[in-house]
């Protein structure tokens, strides 16, 4: 009686330390961000990094590399990354069936905030001739990582532009373009990534660089038109050594989004963390491309379904209805 009094206690405490384990688990955020030079993979550590989001009893932030964009959509919907960086046109393109080659329809990735404008940026040398897009037929041209925002976005505009069969691709990172262009491997260089890249700036150092008018290319095409989720800027003149000219460009918008299963109050948390004077500040001594992250600008230039936890917290501060 006694031996079997003792079992039923053993049972009764491995249960009750099982169910109190359970209860205090942290939630496993996985946080997709992209390749080494690219902005994404610097999302992904900033947020990770950050002791408030380190110090969480309720849940762990694992920054982990990817191919970007496109990637990191895919992962996110599967649930083999929690959370992610995607650009808002391939959240768009992906909820709506419309993502190239793939007809399946990713509507489990749900926004949580804007970060910042993501540019296209095409790099030649000084003095190549190269004045559009067009001009690249028969040229040697990195495209960005497969997989990624950039490659995507890359041929998006090159195909539109009549010119994505006619160059010689070369699918790569960032940093990995920049040194084949300083060899002389390649005649350019596309990125889609804020400025200034530390791709760029490398290149400059080693070649006079000048910077295609994109701008100019997507409006006399009408790829404005075609695709309204672009928008226009202008790489200010000196961001990069010897671009001494705004350079005409086009850019998306870089979003921070979940896994639908994600728990709303870990959304909710990482925001009410991440958007606060603090947390701004941190984001911004990561990189200057964070300076337009605000309270006022975190749930614009969104056009599809935020996660309910970001929901919360913007409508919590008066951003959205």
């Amino acid at each position: 009686m006694k031996n079997k009094l003792f079992t039923i206690l053993i049972a009764i405490c491995v249960l009750t330390l099982a169910f109190s384990g359970s209860a205090f688990a942290k939630e496993r955020v996985i946080f997709g961000g992209g390749p080494a030079g690219g902005t994404f993979q610097v999302v992904a550590n900033g947020i990770q990094v950050y002791k408030p989001i380190k110090a969480s009893p309720d849940f762990s932030v694992k920054a982990q590399t990817s191919a970007g964009s496109v990637e990191n959509l895919r992962k996110t919907n599967a649930g083999r990354q929690q959370m992610s960086t995607v650009y808002s046109g391939h959240v768009w393109l992906g909820r709506n069936g419309q993502m190239k080659n793939d007809p399946k329809k990713y509507e489990d990735v749900l926004a949580v905030a804007w970060l910042y404008g993501a540019p296209a940026q095409l790099v030649v040398r000084k003095g190549s001739g190269i004045k559009s897009v067009k001009d690249l037929a028969g040229k040697k041209v990195g495209v960005g990582n497969a997989g990624s925002g950039a490659f995507a976005n890359c041929e998006l505009f090159f195909s539109h532009m009549g010119v994505w069969d006619k160059i010689e691709r070369n699918a790569m990172g960032y940093n990995d373009a920049a040194a084949a262009f300083g060899n002389k491997q390649l005649d350019a260089f596309w990125l889609f990534t804020a400025f200034p890249s530390g791709a760029v700036i490398m290149a400059a150092q080693t070649n006079d660089i000048e910077l295609v008018n994109l701008d100019e290319d997507a409006e006399k095409s009408g790829f404005y038109k075609k695709y309204p989720y672009f928008g226009k800027l202008a790489v200010p003149a000196g961001t990069y050594r010897g671009v001494d000219y705004a350079a005409g460009a086009f850019q998306d918008s870089a979003l921070w989004v979940a896994n639908s299963k994600v728990s709303a109050d870990t959304v909710y948390k990482m925001l009410s963390v991440m958007y606060t004077d603090a947390g701004l500040k941190h984001m911004y001594g990561q990189k200057k491309t964070f300076k337009n992250m605000s309270l006022e600008s975190g749930a614009t230039n969104i056009v599809t379904p935020f996660h309910p936890g970001a929901e919360k917290f913007w409508k919590e501060k008066g951003m959205l209805k």
